[in-house]
């Protein structure tokens, strides 16, 4: 993974290398590495993981059709 860093702003360019690990799941896969997880811990994650994922598409789904009001869109502060 590469960050280009512009006008010395080392402060940006970390932020930028922080965003990119937490899209990649890098941060995840490290925490999950450090210590032994069970088989049977791992198949009740995958599990929760499924049904997690199962339940957010069933969600977006009934938004497109209407069915689910669609989410509040976040309204970005203004610099004053």
């Amino acid at each position: 993974m590469q960050v280009i860093v512009r006008d010395n702003n080392i402060e940006q360019a970390i932020r930028v290398l922080k965003k990119r690990m937490q899209r990649e799941g890098l941060f995840r896969e490290m925490r999950a590495r450090t210590a032994y997880e069970k088989p049977s811990e791992k198949r009740a994650r995958e599990k929760a993981e499924g049904i997690r994922r199962s339940r957010k598409l069933a969600r977006k789904k009934a938004q497109r059709e209407g069915l689910l009001p669609a989410p509040k869109r976040k309204v970005a502060a203004r610099p004053r």
